[in-house]
């Protein structure tokens, strides 16, 4: 437990954003392998089961144009320099017909296409991979934009345990704009089972 109160959350205001659930952090073989992505999963397929409504998921990919300091990335990590159709991009986990898919070549997943999809509302409930890269930029944009954020923490993965506690501590300082909680605290909350039991 994190010692956070989720707080008041209900489907009407709150859109459950999914980082980058993707084969390319799956694969163990992958230079961007996440460690506990097979302990993660199942715990944002928790999440997701209770969302009828306003889940988005999003979509790490690689632009071929690699503009700028993307080029000295890439350089760092070749074996990661795929094609955007390459099947390593793929998500791992099972997209329902009214879900949302927003691909990017940015690690933040904030912009203006999320901030269409999410415009009513004001409440994101946040999950995935990578703690430290995609899911800490993503978070730090939205609440830069006045979103609240809900990160829960044994749902998301870093690059290392170690680098996934730094990221979480880091969020933590960031409330009462980023609220960390656990995928229980989460699904006990009154609010939210009050909502998918509608």
């Amino acid at each position: 437990m994190t010692g956070n109160a989720p707080g008041s959350i209900t489907h009407a205001n709150t859109a459950l954003v999914v980082i980058d659930m993707q084969v390319i952090f799956q694969d163990p073989h992958s230079q961007w392998h996440v460690s506990t992505y097979e302990q993660v999963a199942p715990r944002v397929g928790e999440l997701v089961a209770q969302f009828p409504s306003n889940v988005i998921w999003t979509k790490f990919v690689r632009d071929p144009g690699e503009q700028g300091s993307w080029g000295a990335y890439y350089d760092r990590w070749g074996t990661c320099r795929l094609a955007p159709d390459a099947a390593d991009w793929d998500l791992t986990m099972q997209v329902r017909e009214d879900d949302q898919v927003l691909t990017l070549p940015t690690f933040s997943k904030w912009g203006p296409e999320l901030a269409s999809m999410t415009s009513g509302q004001e409440h994101l409930i946040v999950c995935g991979v990578a703690t430290d890269c995609c899911v800490l930029s993503t978070v730090l944009a939205a609440v830069d934009a006045g979103k609240r954020v809900t990160l829960v923490a044994d749902a998301c993965g870093g690059a290392t345990p170690e680098a996934h506690d730094q990221a979480i501590g880091l969020m933590n300082l960031l409330s009462p704009m980023v609220q960390v909680v656990d995928t229980a605290e989460l699904l006990d909350g009154a609010a939210l089972k009050a909502e998918a039991s509608c």
